[in-house]
């Protein structure tokens, strides 16, 4: 099976075994399950993305007051 031979640093080690001991599992499973969650993570993004762009003209429709003005990007702040 592959397998990561991963270098930290010794603040980052005690960061991760805290974690790894706040979460009730060993250290090598808690970084196993990070790399896992991260890749659901980015999924997860880009199914939500998609469908908001799919469904943003009916989002326009129900809520015109929520259409952000054109040329501001996405959620930046009103100046």
């Amino acid at each position: 099976m592959p397998s990561l031979n991963i270098s930290y640093s010794d603040e980052e080690m005690e960061e991760l075994r805290a974690a790894a001991a706040a979460a009730g599992t060993s250290l090598k499973q808690y970084v196993h399950d990070l790399s896992l969650r991260e890749r659901q993570r980015l999924q997860f993004l880009r199914y939500a993305t998609s469908w908001g762009e799919q469904h943003r003209a009916e989002f326009d429709d129900a809520f015109p007051d929520e259409v952000p003005p054109a040329g501001r990007p996405r959620g930046a702040e009103a100046a």
